[in-house]
């Protein structure tokens, strides 16, 4: 893990493996995203894998472990943390497989080169992709996009996955990072508290049974009262009527 400049990098080391998760990855990555959501000075995390051939390509068959269950945060310590309001963006520099291409999916945005290939080949050896990720192709690319893919197992490239509406961005390899680190730049450039609600409220809204209730409720929801009373909120508004930038407090 890295912390630069308000942004946690965390990073699946395992390259000549193509980042496949071993158990004890799983422990380490729900620790990473433990230690961010705790750190106020932190308010986006990117994940990515190292090296130039792979985000991850899943777990590591051949050390998988049945009997070990993954942490109560779920696949790679975020398939199931439901309960994390800041951004955290999947940097795809290669393969993204079967668990790879879940914790992918489990970010809230995904910017890949343009090189990138998603997957969930789980059918092919007998499994299906537990992690969330058939659940949530279903609900970011649609029934009918996903069906194939899943069914199948085959790959998408990357470009694929920007028609199909999972994939945020696309990038030349060389201009990944950098695409990235303007993207956090933005979000951070925003009020902290004020970002989170609106991740918190994006998430929440979408397990509400219709939008006139998501919208009747909003208020309800636990951020909403602490961002109301905030600093920040007079700040922006004061800010912009006297033509500076806000001085953001995150509180």
């Amino acid at each position: 893990t890295e912390a630069v400049d308000g942004v946690a990098w965390i990073i699946m080391n395992r390259p000549a493996k193509l980042n496949a998760l071993l158990p004890e990855m799983h422990e380490a990555l729900a620790e990473a995203f433990d230690a961010f959501a705790a750190d106020d000075s932190l308010h986006v995390a990117v994940l990515t894998g190292a090296g130039d051939r792979a985000f991850c390509a899943g777990s590591d068959l051949a050390a998988f472990d049945a009997g070990r269950p993954y942490p109560a945060s779920g696949y790679g310590g975020l398939a199931q943390r439901y309960d994390l309001p800041k951004p955290v963006i999947a940097m795809v520099n290669g393969l993204a497989l079967g668990g790879g291409f879940e914790l992918a999916l489990a970010c809230d945005m995904i910017v890949a080169n343009e090189e990138a290939v998603f997957g969930l080949p789980e059918p092919k050896v007998g499994l299906f992709a537990i992690g969330g990720g058939i659940h949530r192709l279903v609900r970011q690319a649609g029934l009918k996009q996903a069906m194939g893919p899943l069914l199948t197992g085959r790959n998408i490239p990357a470009s694929e996955g920007m028609a199909m509406g999972f994939v945020s961005d696309i990038a030349p390899a060389n201009d990944l990072r950098a695409r990235v680190e303007e993207l956090c730049a933005q979000i951070i450039a925003n009020a902290p508290l004020a970002v989170r609600l609106t991740k918190a409220l994006a998430m929440w809204g979408l397990d509400q049974p219709t939008l006139a209730h998501a919208m009747a409720h909003q208020k309800d929801h636990p951020l909403f009262d602490p961002w109301w009373q905030a600093e920040d909120t007079a700040e922006g508004p004061r800010a912009f009527a006297e033509k500076r930038k806000p001085a953001w407090k995150g509180k």
